[in-house]
C-alpha cells in the first residue's frame, strides 16, 4: 500500500510544472521511502481521493496531489472544461440552436483575484482554453469576481472562470465556473457540475498534462470591461447625486462618514472608483488591509462574519463615521456595521438578513415608484421570511431558493434576491452572482437619503420591524475535521427527529432530500415549530461545517416586546439545537 501511494506521488510529481509543489512531494517522497509514518498518512491525505468538481466549481487547501488545488489540478480541470464547452457548441450547431455568434468556436473570460497562485492558475486556464481551441479572454489584473460575473453577459462568451476562494482560509484556493447562453453568466447547477467533472476526470485518466496542447494565444481584456462595469455599478445610485426634492423643497446634503475595508483583498480599488462616480461619500479606507495581500496578516480568517475580522475598521470608525462596509477578500459579499454604544467595539454588525430586509425594503419601494413596477424578491430557503412578507405588502412575488446565488440568481423577473451569509444581488439586469460592490452602493444610497432627513440605518431597521413584524435569526455552526461526522448527525436527526425543541412543539419536518415544494433534492432538514419559528440544518457547501439557521418573528406587542420575545426564543432554540447536534 505504501509503494502505491509514492508511486502516485511520483507521478503526479514528473508532471507537475510548479517547483514548489514538485518539492513539497520530493520530501515527502524521501520521508515515505526512509519509513516515516506521518509522511505516509501526508501522502495518503493527498492521494487516496481527488478535490471534487462541483457546482461550486473547485476550493480546497493548495498544494501537491489530487486531493488538493495545484497547477496539475487546475490545468486537468481546465482541459476538461474546454472539452465539456466544445461538445456543447459542436452539439448547438448540429441543432440549429442558439450558442452565441460563433458556435463552432466557444468562448470563455478568466479572471482571477489576489489569492497566491490565482494569477498562474488563470493564466494555464486560459493556455489550456486557447489550446484546445476555445476563444480566452484573460481579465487583465487581479480583480473582484463580480467584474468577472459581469464580464460573462457583457462579453456574451459562453461561459466564465474566476479563481477565487472568496472568504476562505489564506492557504485555500479555487476556481469558480460559469455558463452564458441560456444560463446567462449564472454559476453552473446540476447535472452541469457532473458533465463537466466527468470529462475533467476523462483528462486526468488520459496522461500527463503536458501532453495537453496549449497556447498563448489568447486575448487579454482592456480597461473596458472594468470601466463599463463601474459605469453599470454607479448608475445603482438613485439619490446621492443631487440634493432631495421634497413637498417642503429641497433637503441640502450632509455626507455619511463611511469607513471601508477590503480585507486583504481586491475589493478598494473597484469600489471607490464606483463610489465617486456614482457621488456617493467616499470612504476611509482601512489602510492595513486596503491592498491585497495572500498572507491576510492582520486577521485570524478572512471572513467579516468571523470575531475579530473587523477590528481594525471598528477602530477607524471610533474616530467619527456613521456607518462601516466591508467586502470579503474577492468583494462578493457584503457586510455592514452601525454605530452602538451598547457593544464594546462601539459599533455593531448588522445580520445579512438585516442588511438583506434593508436592500429588499429599498427594492420595493423603488420599484413601486418604477414605470414599470412588478417582479420577484427571492432569497435562500436559510434566509429571513421576513422578504416574503415585504413582497406580499407591495403586491410583488416570493420565491425561496436552495441555498447558493446559483439559484437566486436563475429566478425569473427578478429585481433583487440575497442570502444570509452577506451575498447581495441588487441588479439582476446586469449580473448574475451576488455582488459586494454594487450592493454597497444601493445601501450607501439607502443610507445617505434617509442621513439625510435625520434618520439613521438603526431608525430603519425600527421601521421595517414596526411594519412589518420585528425578525431575528441566529446561526450555530459545527465545525468538524471529519467530514462523516456531519453526515452521522444528519442520520440521526431523520432517524429520530425532535417532538420539540427549547419547549416549543414541532408542527412539522420537511426532509428536503428528496426534493420538496418543486425545489430540488437538498440535504436539507427543516422544522416548522408550533409558534412559526423555523429551524434548518444542512452541511455547508465549501467548508467542514454543519450550519444550523433558526428564525423567529413577532408582530405582537411593542417594538421593545417583539425584540424580547424573538430574543428569549432564539436563545432557547440555539441552546437545544447546540445540544442535539453535538451530543
Amino acid at each position: 500500500m505504501t509503494e502505491s501511494i509514492i508511486a502516485a506521488a511520483g507521478a503526479w510529481h514528473d508532471q507537475d510544472p510548479d517547483p514548489e509543489t514538485r518539492a513539497e512531494l520530493n520530501r515527502l517522497i524521501t520521508d515515505a521511502l526512509g519509513g516515516h509514518d506521518r509522511a505516509v498518512a501526508e501522502l495518503h491525505s493527498r492521494f487516496d481521493s481527488r478535490l471534487a468538481f462541483g457546482t461550486a466549481g473547485l476550493r480546497g487547501e493548495l498544494g501537491a496531489g489530487c486531493a488538493r488545488m495545484n497547477r496539475v489540478l487546475v490545468t486537468q480541470a481546465a482541459a476538461g472544461f474546454a472539452m465539456y464547452l466544445l461538445e456543447k457548441s459542436a452539439t448547438a450547431e448540429k441543432n440549429g440552436t442558439d450558442a452565441g455568434p460563433n458556435p463552432a468556436q466557444p468562448s470563455i473570460v478568466i479572471g482571477y483575484d489576489g489569492r497566491k497562485n490565482s494569477d498562474v492558475f488563470a493564466r494555464d486556464t486560459a493556455e489550456i482554453m486557447a489550446g484546445a481551441g476555445v476563444r480566452a479572454v484573460l481579465l487583465p489584473e487581479a480583480l473582484p469576481t463580480p467584474v468577472l460575473a459581469f464580464a460573462v453577459r457583457h462579453l456574451g462568451v459562453s461561459a466564465g472562470v474566476m479563481v477565487t476562494a472568496s472568504h476562505n482560509p489564506p492557504r485555500d484556493n479555487g476556481y469558480k465556473v460559469y455558463l452564458g447562453g441560456d444560463s446567462a453568466g449564472s454559476q453552473i447547477t446540476a447535472p452541469m457540475d457532473s458533465e463537466i467533472a466527468a470529462k475533467i476526470s476523462l483528462v486526468a485518466a488520459s496522461g500527463p498534462i503536458s501532453d495537453l496542447p496549449r497556447s498563448t494565444d489568447y486575448e487579454v481584456a482592456g480597461g473596458a470591461v472594468v470601466r463599463d462595469y463601474i459605469a453599470a455599478t454607479s448608475a445603482l445610485s438613485h439619490y446621492a447625486g443631487s440634493d432631495a426634492n421634497t413637498a417642503e423643497g429641497p433637503i441640502p446634503r450632509s455626507p455619511l462618514s463611511v469607513v471601508y475595508t477590503a480585507m486583504h483583498g481586491v475589493g478598494w480599488q473597484t469600489a471607490s472608483r464606483v463610489f465617486e462616480q456614482a457621488g456617493l461619500p467616499i470612504p476611509r479606507s482601512v489602510a492595513e488591509q486596503q491592498n491585497p495581500d495572500p498572507d491576510f496578516p492582520t486577521v485570524a480568517f478572512p471572513n467579516p462574519e468571523e470575531p475579530g475580522a473587523m477590528d481594525l475598521s471598528y477602530a477607524l470608525a471610533r474616530t467619527g463615521a456613521d456607518l462601516i462596509i466591508a467586502n470579503d477578500p474577492d468583494a462578493d459579499r457584503l457586510a455592514v456595521a452601525i454605530p452602538d454604544p451598547t457593544q464594546v467595539e462601539g459599533f455593531r454588525r448588522l445580520t445579512g438578513n438585516e442588511v438583506g430586509l434593508l436592500l429588499g425594503w429599498r427594492a420595493a419601494e423603488l420599484n413601486s415608484r418604477s414605470d414599470t413596477p412588478g417582479g420577484t424578491l427571492a432569497c435562500t430557503i436559510v434566509s429571513s421570511p421576513g422578504l416574503g412578507v415585504i413582497a406580499r405588502a407591495h403586491g410583488l412575488n416570493f420565491v425561496e431558493t436552495l441555498t447558493g446565488f446559483k439559484w437566486v440568481s436563475r429566478v425569473p423577473n427578478l429585481i433583487f434576491g440575497y442570502e444570509e451569509a452577506l451575498g447581495y444581488l441588487v441588479n439582476p439586469d446586469t449580473i448574475r452572482d451576488k455582488d459586494g460592490i454594487s450592493a454597497a452602493v444601493m445601501f450607501l444610497d439607502l443610507a445617505q437619503e434617509y442621513h439625510d432627513r435625520g434618520v439613521s440605518v438603526s431608525d430603519l431597521l425600527d421601521q421595517i420591524s414596526e411594519t412589518y413584524g420585528h425578525f431575528a435569526s441566529g446561526q450555530v455552526s459545527i465545525r468538524v475535521t471529519d467530514l462523516s461526522i456531519i453526515d452521522t448527525i444528519m442520520a440521526r436527526l431523520r432517524q429520530s427527529p425532535p417532538s420539540s425543541v427549547g419547549g416549543i412543539a414541532v408542527s412539522r419536518v420537511e426532509d428536503l432530500s428528496a426534493g420538496l415544494g418543486g425545489l430540488p433534492a437538498s440535504d436539507v432538514l427543516r422544522y416548522i415549530l408550533e409558534d412559526g419559528s423555523r429551524i434548518m440544518v444542512r452541511p455547508s457547501g465549501t467548508e467542514p461545517k454543519l450550519k444550523i439557521y433558526i428564525d423567529t418573528q413577532s408582530s405582537i406587542g411593542s417594538l421593545a416586546e417583539r425584540r424580547a420575545h424573538c430574543r428569549a426564543t432564539l436563545a432557547s432554540l440555539e441552546t437545544e439545537m447546540r445540544e442535539l447536534t453535538e451530543s
